[in-house]
């Protein structure tokens, strides 16, 4: 999602205040991020008061601890973590009848989402462990688009997509040649 999606759906109005985004969005360019990266935001307990935002990057993680402190208004301390030193904790799935709950935990702070949520934190974490390995950033919304569009594209058609789908895409990584096989000796060759 987008940071200005995030806002959008902020479980607190205070959250996704101008005074925020002006601390915010300047600290973030300055590190490296586009104008409304892809990112991921983690409430917390009370996201009115503090929030950590991270946006994956070509040369590494931004981290924002954003925190608001009474009297003097919100802060924001951001970090740029190259990814060789970025600390991630195991993708986990668990599914039963139809339901699925997925656990992330990335620079200590751990990500939980049901269903909708969980396939959100998948495609995030899929996107750091593939800068982690050195592999280009795949995008966020592009295969979604692509498949809403072959859907609409089909029904205006009246007919089937063929479109590929989204698990269908050709990988970008080489897969390793087979080794030809040999014969054992002694085996009637």
């Amino acid at each position: 999602m987008r940071l200005s999606a995030w806002r959008a759906a902020a479980p607190h109005p205070h959250a996704a205040a101008a005074k925020i985004s002006a601390v915010v969005d300047p600290a973030l360019v300055a590190l490296g991020a586009e104008p409304d990266p892809h990112c991921w935001v983690a409430w917390g307990d009370d996201p009115a008061v503090r929030h950590s935002i991270f946006v994956p990057t070509d040369p590494g993680l931004i981290h924002c601890f954003v925190r608001t402190i009474p009297g003097e208004g919100p802060r924001a301390t951001t970090k740029l973590i190259r990814w060789s030193r970025v600390a991630i904790g195991e993708l986990a799935a668990e599914s039963q009848g139809g339901r699925r709950l997925l656990s992330y935990q990335i620079e200590g702070q751990v990500l939980r989402g049901l269903d909708a949520e969980a396939d959100r934190i998948a495609a995030f974490a899929l996107r750091v462990i593939a800068a982690i390995d050195g592999r280009p950033l795949p995008p966020f919304e592009e295969a979604a688009r692509r498949r809403a569009g072959a859907t609409t594209r089909s029904r205006a058609a009246g007919g089937r997509s063929t479109a590929k789908p989204a698990s269908a895409k050709s990988s970008t990584r080489a897969l390793p040649a087979k080794a030809p096989a040999r014969a054992r000796p002694g085996r009637g060759s």
